[in-house]
């Protein structure tokens, strides 16, 4: 069989076509990136094969890792080697050429809503590899898995397809071969590589070496883990890019935290917690990203007992001298180690925000933090009882009297005489939030009510129950008693006895009329402007949730509600003073349709609301 009868084409899936024109094309804004990409991927493959060793030494016994860059003025080619993990013939047509997976996807989808138009963010997507199309007409990786026998060739010029092909290469590792476009040969100027590799791979723990035509090969890099190394000897710029590098950022890092703990355990820590929202943070896996490395060996990058969930924006390193290098993966889940590395790793972290949170210069940032990342530490308040406090204190919340974010503490302090709990009222927008009817009374009385628009606040409520001795209290749910707040220059309630009657008889036909449809009808404290609205019941569930666990078919229908009349408005007004013989079955019926309009629910039977509505209207005319 000759080789080229060995040689196998496949077309890359749809959406490779469309990536890969947007990155050979459209994103030049920062062309050398390719090379971070590729050196970055070269080193992962270096900590895979270190991670290995543990229990099969035999793989990195015959070499040392490294990362070679070898420029070729006369083929015009660079070339990017490493001594790594390597890849078999599956891992390359799964890592290289099947590439319409969620990170493409979510990258695609970023590029196209016009936000981003930069290919610095690709490695977030784990796309990185494919920026090498921006400087290389074609691009050959042939790649030897370690401990295999065989190696294999992946040859492609970006066009829709791509071969593979069996190849030779004396070790195990990878070599990947870029062909340069005209326009990007100056990635062949060894000092033009030297200062790509220093600004963006300085810290890379691999010797990056240069071999150039003539001359002895130079080292590039500093070569050594950047969270060994003292403070004081480190740049913001290497931080960064060490940020760029681990959690595959293309921000600037919010805040850095690098420290060195000594003590029962040892360990060492580089955190970072990014400016930009992750694109994975609300992922169903709620996947950890924060390396473990245990005496400088690289053990895992998904580790839920080393940080909790509701710090998975995490990115960063930490690196145990105490425990066992050969660790499996049970053992890291119950190990007391990582235990008291979790508990420190979160003390650090709360504390770094908190610093923040009271820092007055930097409010703006502290709001944007919590903006991006609110909803996440909100999932601690729910699962991690022994965080709640410190976390009740960082948390920030939109309301209706304020117009930039309040903290539970301003919030009861700001409170007026007489108001006993804290009130609140969820949603998923503010600005519908702002328009609900049940808020009038509230606003009317100068009470303060905290917009709720993330879904995990119906679960840490309820889990919570109060703040600084103030219950937690749904404006949308059970009874409203305002009484005890008085408002400036509010009139006193000078209804007759006969108002009062007479509003009592309508109510009374209003529930004779709505039947089951409603589990009450009553006079409302919380109505100023509006007509009437709907309530849970007390104890119930509050609206908002029930309409969650509907969409998310965990609940089959929603409870009755309280329909609660304004006996102030107008139309109200107006239908008590009807003849008390009159049949208000229709305006019933049209008042409970309206407060289901205002909940932003669909009704029952619209055709029937529409013939009311015109009876109505005729009659009014």
């Amino acid at each position: 069989m000759t080789e080229t009868m060995k040689t196998e084409t496949r077309s890359f899936e749809a959406e490779v076509g469309r990536l890969l024109d947007i990155v050979a094309n459209a994103l030049y804004s920062e062309r050398e990136v390719f090379l971070r990409e590729l050196v970055s991927n070269a080193a992962d493959a270096c900590d895979r094969l270190r991670y290995e060793a543990i229990e099969a030494p035999e793989r990195i016994a015959d070499a040392l890792l490294s990362i070679t860059l070898k420029p070729d003025a006369a083929a015009g080619t660079l070339t990017i080697s490493d001594s790594g993990a390597g890849m078999s013939r599956e891992e390359l047509i799964s890592n290289l050429g099947t590439i319409a997976r969620s990170g493409s996807s979510a990258f695609l989808a970023a590029l196209e809503e016009g936000k981003r138009k930069d290919v610095s963010l690709i490695g977030q997507f784990g796309v990185g590899f494919y920026s090498a199309f921006m400087v290389a007409s074609a691009v050959a990786v042939t790649s030897r898995r370690a401990g295999a026998e065989e190696a294999w060739s992946w040859v492609s010029d970006g066009k829709g397809s791509y071969e593979l092909a069996p190849a030779e290469r004396a070790g195990r590792g990878t070599d990947i071969v870029l062909t340069l476009k005209d326009d990007a040969k100056e990635f062949l100027e060894p000092a033009r590589l030297e200062r790509i590799v220093k600004t963006y791979s300085d810290h890379i723990p691999v010797p990056i070496i240069l071999q150039g035509a003539e001359g002895e090969p130079k080292q590039l890099n500093a070569a050594a883990a950047l969270w060994t190394r003292p403070k004081s000897e480190i740049t913001q710029q290497q931080y960064t890019e060490f940020y760029h590098h681990v959690g595959h950022g293309f921000d600037e890092p919010w805040s850095t935290l690098h420290f060195h703990a000594e003590g029962v355990i040892e360990y060492a820590g580089l955190l970072f917690i990014p400016t930009m929202r992750p694109f994975d943070l609300f992922d169903p896996d709620r996947r950890s990203h924060v390396k473990l490395y245990v005496k400088r060996v690289f053990i895992t990058d998904d580790c839920s007992a080393l940080v909790p969930s509701w710090l998975r924006f995490l990115r960063g390193v930490i690196d145990s001298q105490d425990l066992p290098l050969a660790i499996s993966r049970e053992m890291l889940q119950t190990s007391p180690v990582l235990a008291k590395i979790k508990a420190g790793l979160v003390k650090r972290v709360l504390s770094e925000i908190e610093k923040k949170a009271k820092d007055e210069e930097g409010r703006e940032a502290y709001a944007e933090f919590w903006q991006n990342f609110g909803p996440v530490l909100k999932e601690g308040i729910y699962e991690d009882v022994g965080q709640r406090d410190p976390l009740l204190g960082l948390a920030r919340f939109r309301s209706i009297a304020q117009d930039g974010w309040i903290s539970l503490a301003d919030y009861v302090a700001k409170m007026p005489e007489g108001q006993q709990a804290i009130y609140y009222i969820a949603g998923e927008n503010v600005e519908a939030l702002k328009r609900s009817p049940q808020i009038e009374g509230f606003k009317a009385k100068g009470i303060d009510v905290l917009l709720m628009t993330d879904a995990v606040d119906e679960f840490w409520i309820p889990a919570v129950h109060q703040f600084d001795g103030k219950p937690f209290k749904s404006v949308t749910q059970g009874s409203a008693d305002l009484s005890a707040v008085k408002a400036k220059d509010e009139p006193e309630d000078k209804s007759a006895e006969g108002e009062d009657e007479k509003l009592s008889t309508l109510i009374a036909k209003l529930k004779t009329a709505l039947g089951e449809a409603v589990s009450d009808v009553r006079k409302s404290d919380r109505l100023t402007d509006s007509p009437v609205c709907l309530v849970a019941a007390e104890g119930g569930l509050d609206m908002n949730i029930e309409r969650l666990l509907k969409r998310h078919k965990q609940l089959d229908t929603v409870s009755q509600r309280v329909l609660e009349i304004n006996p102030k408005h107008g139309l109200i007004k107006a239908l008590a003073e009807k003849d008390m013989a009159s049949d208000v079955t229709d305006a019933a019926l049209l008042l409970l349709d309206q407060a289901r309009i205002l909940e932003g629910e669909s009704l029952p039977d619209p055709a029937a609301f529409a013939r009311r509505m015109t009876l109505m209207m005729t009659k009014a005319l």
